[in-house]
């Protein structure tokens, strides 16, 4: 592990980016105590969002792609009161 201060991180962040990257930890400390660690930000890429992570907090109903009432389409197309 490696603990360095804000001031030391300021001047050398290229190479702590750079250690946290090859999977060592770096501690940040302000005011003689650990205040931040630098991490590896984990995301699957373009194209490749994981599915299925939210179960059960979204759906669809089955009448989505029903038309619209006559005045809710008419307040979309500026006809409406």
């Amino acid at each position: 592990m490696r603990n360095v201060t804000v001031k030391q991180a300021e001047a050398d962040l290229e190479a702590l980016i750079e250690a946290a990257g090859a999977g060592e930890e770096v501690v940040i400390a302000r005011e003689g105590g650990p205040a931040v660690r630098l991490v590896v930000v984990e995301h699957p890429g373009p194209g490749r969002r994981p599915l299925g992570t939210v179960p059960g907090d979204i759906w669809i109903g089955p009448d989505f792609d029903d038309p619209l009432p006559e005045e809710m389409q008419a307040a979309f197309e500026g006809r409406g009161p």
